[in-house]
């Protein structure tokens, strides 16, 4: 992985979300810079904290403790991590777990200022250490010393050697570089300590980054692409496909602005939890705000023209009526106008529920026996073929079990939903009724089950479970 890197990319396009999928296994701190970030906010300083002080009487006997404002040294988040880092690569070396520093927003910071003299700490050997160390101030110095000393938060148990790590190290202390850095003297940065940050490019304007800053990190883009979620747009009674959206207005976008900065990400806007719809009130609040203000407002604004009347003004507000509530309408036709009236849908493909009784049963009544068990309604019956299938072969992947009970062609798209087996994170909306409590693959995906079983899809898990030897019985009164 690389020692320094950051991920950069339009708003929405899920740079946090990796950078947090790809350093969960680790010990990982997280700041985010803005513009009254500074190096104190960054590193550490002294600060003014309350804390329980004794009070003495007359014969210099404690005679209470009371609250007091004192000053003590805080440390922040880069301190934090080159602690922790160090405290690792003490107890095991070359095999030390990584410690990652994360940077969210870097460019809303001042990294000159931010920084300071820990700029030159960014250049790395091939070893991965700092090919400078610095010189720490004497308040630094004290906290690291103090830090890495024996009973220290970040006690450094088993010594350090890393005399070394960098070529030609001459101390001003007369002391090995080990020495120095358990000191504090010096500061250097170990080579499992990862610094990562994310950046919009919409937003590089706020602090440009200068070139030599630039040259010491790696830049990883993150391509605007279909996360799959299958969100979609409420409009009244429509919807419209949210990823059909972004890539027709991202057309727009880039030929308005020539850029792929404004464009938007697929998490620029995101349903309410549970749910895969985006909202009228969200999608003109969020989405069609930042267009109009952000993108728009000062080129071609032809397409928020939403009314019907030629001499209407093209304006937000036709978005909203009189009551203040959003107008649907104007929505509609301001989807069209980027989309297309082919691509407005009506919601026609809500799971479509079965008339079953109180015990799920379809209307037929009809009641099965299986393994051991009896009077089992269709509900019943399916879902306990299928959880007998994944028992039996609990060491194979999410995507092998997925695959052997994927539905064939004798059900119709619509009784299928969302599929036997679907990943829990795909389980939103009018679905999560469909699916029964998570499970847990060899591989470690959760997932659920289907548990709407019906005279439509029952034929088909019964012939499933007739493949695999196992008897299913109807039961007769």
């Amino acid at each position: 992985m690389a020692l320094q890197q950051i991920f950069y990319g339009a708003p929405g396009t899920g740079k946090s979300y990796e950078i947090n999928d790809l350093t969960k296994p680790y010990s990982t701190i997280r700041t985010t810079f803005h513009p009254d970030s500074d190096y104190s906010t960054f590193v550490g300083a002294y600060k003014p904290v309350m804390e329980e002080t004794p009070v003495y009487g007359a014969q210099g006997v404690e005679v209470a403790k009371e609250k007091r404002i004192t000053y003590s040294y805080v440390k922040q988040a880069f301190l934090k991590a080159y602690l922790g880092a160090w405290q690792k690569y003490a107890k095991c070396g070359e095999t030390a777990e990584p410690q990652f520093l994360v940077i969210e927003e870097i460019n809303r910071g001042n990294c000159a200022q931010i920084f300071g003299d820990l700029f030159q700490l960014l250049d790395r050997s091939d070893n991965g250490f700092s090919t400078y160390p610095i010189e720490a101030d004497s308040d630094l110095q004290n906290e690291i010393k103090k830090a890495f000393a024996e009973g220290g938060e970040y006690a450094i148990e088993n010594g350090l050697d890393v005399d070394d790590a960098v070529d030609g190290y001459t101390s001003n202390y007369g002391e090995t570089l080990s020495d120095d850095i358990k000191n504090g003297r010096v500061l250097l940065l170990p080579n499992n300590i990862y610094i990562w940050a994310t950046m919009n490019t919409s937003d590089q304007s706020l602090f440009p980054i200068d070139s030599a800053f630039k040259r010491r990190w790696d830049w990883r883009y993150v391509k605007i692409a279909d996360a799959g979620k299958g969100w979609k747009i409420k409009c009244g009674t429509e919807y419209c496909d949210w990823w059909t959206f972004v890539e027709k207005i991202n057309k727009k976008i880039a030929k308005e602005t020539s850029s792929d900065d404004k464009k938007l990400g697929y998490f620029f806007c995101k349903p309410s939890m549970g749910s895969d719809t985006i909202t009228e009130d969200k999608f003109v609040g969020k989405v069609l705000f930042y267009l109009w203000n952000d993108v728009f407002k000062d080129g071609d604004i032809s397409l928020f023209k939403v009314s019907d009347e030629p001499e209407a003004e093209i304006c937000f507000d036709a978005f909203y009526g009189s009551d203040n509530k959003v107008n649907i309408e104007a929505i509609r036709t301001f989807l069209v106008g980027v989309v297309g009236e082919e691509n407005i849908k009506t919601n026609d493909d809500a799971p479509i529920a079965v008339d079953v009784d109180e015990n799920g049963n379809s209307i037929d009544y009809t009641k099965y026996s299986f393994d051991g068990k009896s009077r089992l309604s269709k509900k019943d019956l399916g879902h306990n073929i299928v959880m007998k299938y994944i028992n039996e072969h609990s060491d194979k992947t999410f995507a092998e079990l997925q695959s052997d009970l994927a539905f064939d062609d004798t059900v119709d798209n619509k009784y299928r939903y969302k599929g036997v087996l679907a990943r829990a994170e795909e389980i939103t909306g009018s679905y999560t009724s469909c699916f029964g409590a998570e499970q847990t693959s060899s591989d470690g995906v959760k997932y659920k089950v289907l548990t709407w079983w019906n005279k439509y899809n029952i034929d088909f898990i019964i012939k499933f479970a007739k493949a695999q030897g196992w008897a299913v019985n109807t039961v007769t009164e």
